[in-house]
């Protein structure tokens, strides 16, 4: 496994839900779905990717899945970790 694990690929799935790829070595997929986090949020930088068409804007940035340049990140290894809702 490396050492330092990032995303390789992203997928819009449906709704508030990603597919994932890390560079782990064996190519671990994971579908995320973000909806409960932000419905819990009470944040309006972090309310607003409620809205699909907002939520839809993610990209990778150097093995990192962000928002808005940074406005919403989380960190790799607890997405890799699928503890980011809890």
């Amino acid at each position: 496994m490396n050492k330092y694990i990032s995303i390789e690929k992203t997928k819009y799935l449906h709704d508030h839900t990603l597919k994932l790829t890390f560079n782990d070595g064996i190519e671990t997929e994971t579908e995320t779905d973000f909806f409960d986090f932000l419905k819990r949020s009470h944040h309006p930088e972090i309310i607003k990717y409620l809205q699909l068409e907002n939520f839809k804007q993610f990209h990778l940035n150097h093995g990192d899945l962000e928002w808005n340049d940074f406005e919403l990140s989380f960190p790799v290894y607890d997405l890799y970790q699928g503890n980011i809702l809890h």
